[in-house]
């Protein structure tokens, strides 16, 4: 079976987060088990630059306002999987990040960017593009690559099936609707029952209207993002197709994210021996300027600042953790008030808080094996790789029970403990007097060392490996697969 993942990240050349991690694991997952997988890829310097042993497929005359374009097929680093690099410099070699500038504004070419993107991909799915290679299935990640399948919708040659996956249906790429004569689509999908949104044209829209089948990153945001209240607007399009939308969960690459083997970390570990869990405390203590008490529980945030991972919710309760002793050690960036609200904190509780704004990924594997406790009480959240991350680490999760953190993590209240299912920590309601409750539920349970303890194997103990989801997603391309197969 021959698949085609279309995306605008891939970990660890581009991240910003869990989406690359995804189209960085579930490829590799999908070669092990006998798939002919190759990734297409836009051509940003760090992909350029890394993917090895490149060869020009094609050269194209000006697209989407490029004036040149060339998809190159080469094999990515560390994985090893094909990839197609679409090199556009005018359009992908530029400083700043893969959706936005460095003072964080959109960039305004958006539109021809991730449109350039979906053409490719929808004309290597035709055949069109790399006479060796056809995939059976092209599979669409989030809105940069969705008008792959609106491009293969209108392609009346193609026979491949068409996968669209929901990473995060609040990002849309929505743009002004004067932009449509751009695309160079018939008309018609310029309509309420195509691409056009409110007014405006969405990308997400368009995914969810003609890809074949539909899959979100977790079976219950699945469910969610079908009511008003997660929807975001959209909850009736996805409504509209039934049994075409389904929830897989993500999985975790146990070669990136594993406490034996991570070399990043002050001391390695595992449920067998656990020795090595306290020693990288005392360091991520140390590194982040936290007083270097080992009986303290230390909770860690790995997360984007913004409201909606709930972390404003963070800071509503962070009296009430302090007034417990407990540390907190925050990395991330986002929303500058929380960014700075955060900091105020860390200078106003030397010791007791600390905070790295940025992403490093090195420090998050350091803190999260540090830490006793990873909090991610988001409002909404597709899947969560935070949550999972912690399990594998023994670094109980505090969540709030929505979409995949409902999907992953069991609550320890009394009857999951005494049944040995529990897996960490869940409130409801996303207020801070709900969040503190769940708080003093985790620092009642850690003063109990026995029962802490075994909570931190039974976490260790899941299984939420790749090769699951991979062999689900397979399951789910063999049922599209065209005759021809």
């Amino acid at each position: 079976m021959r698949v085609l993942h279309a995306a605008a990240e891939v970990f660890p050349l581009v991240k910003t987060g869990g989406l690359a991690d995804v189209v960085g694991a579930l490829p590799r997952a999908l070669v092990r088990q006998g798939a002919d997988v190759r990734l297409v890829l836009p051509g940003y310097p760090a992909i350029v630059d890394a993917v090895l042993h490149q060869k020009t497929v094609v050269e194209l005359g000006p697209l989407f306002g490029a004036g040149r374009v060339m998809l190159r097929l080469g094999t990515m680093p560390y994985s090893h999987v094909k990839a197609y690099v679409v090199d556009a410099p005018w359009l992908y070699r530029r400083a700043g990040g893969p959706y936005q500038a460095a003072d964080g504004s959109e960039w305004p070419d958006n539109l021809q960017r991730f449109a350039l993107l979906g053409w490719m991909a929808a004309h290597l799915a035709a055949g069109e593009l790399d006479p060796d290679w056809m995939p059976d299935v092209l599979h669409a990640h989030d809105w940069h690559a969705a008008l792959a399948c609106a491009y293969m919708s209108a392609h009346p040659g193609t026979t491949a099936a068409s996968v669209f996956t929901v990473h995060n249906l609040a990002y849309q790429g929505l743009f002004s609707p004067h932009d449509f004569a751009q695309l160079g689509l018939p008309l018609h999908f310029m309509q309420s029952h195509g691409v056009e949104f409110h007014g405006q044209l969405s990308f997400m829209k368009a995914g969810l209207k003609y890809a074949r089948r539909v899959t979100t990153v977790s079976p219950n945001y699945a469910r969610e993002i079908a009511t008003h209240e997660f929807g975001c607007g959209l909850d009736g399009v996805i409504r509209s197709r039934g049994g075409d939308v389904s929830g897989i969960l993500n999985g975790v690459d146990g070669e990136v994210w594993n406490p034996a083997t991570d070399s990043g970390l002050a001391a390695r570990y595992s449920a067998a021996d656990l020795a090595g869990k306290p020693r990288n405390k005392a360091a991520l203590q140390k590194e982040m300027g936290l007083a270097a008490k080992p009986g303290v529980p230390l909770f860690g945030v790995v997360s984007r600042l913004t409201a909606q991972k709930g972390l404003d919710l963070v800071l509503a309760a962070l009296p009430a953790l302090l007034r417990q002793g407990a540390q907190l050690v925050v990395q991330g960036s986002g929303d500058p008030v929380l960014e700075a609200a955060f900091s105020a904190a860390a200078h106003a509780h030397p010791g007791q808080v600390a905070v790295r704004v940025g992403y490093d990924e090195s420090l998050a594997h350091r803190l999260i094996a540090g830490a006793d406790v990873i909090l991610v009480p988001s409002r909404f959240e597709p899947c969560g790789l935070t949550q999972l991350y912690g399990l594998r680490y023994g670094t109980l999760p505090l969540v709030r029970r929505v979409g995949g953190l409902a999907d992953t993590v069991v609550d320890a209240d009394e009857g999951a403990l005494r049944e040995g299912r529990a897996t960490g920590f869940a409130f409801d309601a996303a207020t801070p007097a709900a969040l503190e409750a769940a708080i003093e539920r985790a620092l009642a349970l850690y003063a109990q060392p026995q029962r802490w303890r075994a909570l931190m194997l039974s976490a260790m103990a899941q299984d939420f490996s790749w090769d699951g989801a991979a062999d689900r997603y397979l399951g789910l391309y063999r049922s599209l697969l065209s005759p021809r197969e």
